[in-house]
């Protein structure tokens, strides 16, 4: 069956009734982790929130009031997962996020034109896409493209656009010799109901569940933003369209008026000037690494200097990497002495070197990494990895130098 945001994808509100409502659990996604919520799984006579499929995510809105936190189809049916329960033969009514829901119209309409197009002028086949949140892609069957091709692309996508084209929606019956004629990729599994085609006039006629807008003048533009090298001999061709052009301009005048303050440069010169800083600071990073290199055996000559060094060295700085705490523990030697070097963050993350006889290392090691909170591994008289946090690196000064008097009494 059809729902009604199918057949009318420009209505935003609707009255409907409930026809089941029963608990069900949804995983939701976020900053890459699952979450479980509890609650209900809604279905109804009919809906204008549109179930993910089709390469478009699902609608937001609330039923009756109640926000609907996913929408997904089940063969014939969409369902409609809400946090509250509604009962069954309720009326209720139905508010869409238009906001949303006309964004991914522009997206996807815009994608069929894109598709069709870059076939017909170039025979590069769309062999899947994806509506991003900030943009979208499309998979070309071609391993690469030539010069030119893609400002060539969007001039006649945008000529289109120009021309107010109409966009119609037609159903077929699955037996219907038309349904040969169309461009698609198949139908899912568990689909059922007539074949619904999105025609472009003059430009295309595409198997498609989506919401679509019904003039190309909807669209208003279209830019397309680059290609990538994409997976196994195809390449991804990146797009925004309607209004998230408009957000994108706006977006990239605010970021060029800072670079402008940041670089008392005009636009044309940014990149210039970036490019100039870059040399400088990897100049100026070289000349550190030397400097530090260099402080590394002074450090460690001013230790060895001592009459009254004993066999434990301790040492923080915040500057350093790996190499700068190994030429201290080289020039020192630690065949009889205990050295603890860390380099970071006074209190946060960081780098840390544990250095002495091989048995002091092999036992202290772990619990050392354990109280940095961080990883690490050693062999020959050398443990080192990094630190989480160096709050506790007292402590594990205090653990070492208990350690290295045993080591002065001939204990170990």
């Amino acid at each position: 069956m059809a729902f009604q945001c199918q057949r009318d994808c420009y209505m935003q509100e609707f009255d409907t009734c409930v026809v089941s409502c029963v608990p069900a659990e949804l995983t939701l996604e976020n900053n890459g982790k699952k979450d479980k919520l509890k609650g209900f799984n809604l279905k109804l006579k009919d809906t204008i929130l549109f179930p993910e499929g089709g390469g478009q995510p699902d609608d937001h809105g609330t039923v009756g009031g109640v926000p609907v936190l996913r929408v997904l189809r089940q063969g014939p049916e969409a369902v409609h997962f809400i946090s509250s329960a509604l009962e069954e033969g309720q009326e209720v009514h139905i508010k869409l996020d238009w906001e949303r829901r006309f964004d991914h119209m522009q997206q996807h309409s815009g994608q069929h034109l894109i598709t069709a197009l870059a076939d017909t002028m170039f025979g590069y086949k769309t062999t899947s896409w994806d509506l991003g949140r900030q943009r979208s892609s499309i998979e070309l069957d071609t391993a690469a493209v030539k010069p030119g091709e893609m400002e060539a692309l969007e001039a006649a996508v945008n000529e289109k656009i120009h021309a107010h084209i109409p966009v119609t929606v037609n159903l077929l019956s699955i037996d219907d010799p038309a349904v040969e004629k169309v461009r698609s990729r198949g139908l899912p599994d568990d689909h059922a109901g007539p074949i619904r085609i999105i025609d472009i006039e003059g430009v295309d006629a595409n198997m498609c569940c989506g919401t679509h807008v019904s003039n190309l003048s909807h669209l208003q533009v279209i830019k397309i933003l680059g290609t990538e090298k994409g997976k196994k001999n195809k390449t991804n061709l990146i797009f925004i369209a309607g209004s998230r052009v408009l957000k994108y301009a706006e977006k990239s005048y605010s970021i060029e008026k800072s670079l402008t303050g940041l670089l008392k440069t005009g636009a044309d010169e940014h990149v210039d000037a970036v490019d100039k800083l870059q040399k400088t600071v990897k100049r100026l990073q070289k000349s550190n690494l030397i400097i530090l290199r260099e402080m590394a055996v002074l450090i460690a000559q001013n230790f060895k200097n001592k009459a009254d060094r004993g066999n434990f060295f301790s040492l923080h700085n915040r500057d350093g990497d790996n190499e700068f705490m190994n030429i201290i523990a080289n020039e020192i030697g630690f065949q009889d002495t205990v050295i603890f070097l860390t380099v970071g963050e006074e209190k946060g993350a960081g780098l840390f070197l544990l250095a002495g006889p091989e048995n002091i290392v092999t036992e202290v090691g772990p619990r050392v990494s354990e109280l940095l909170q961080g990883k690490g591994a050693g062999k020959a008289g050398r443990y080192q990895g990094k630190a989480n946090s160096l709050v506790k690196r007292a402590e594990a000064e205090a653990l070492l130098k208990e350690h290295s008097c045993k080591l002065t009494a001939g204990e170990e």
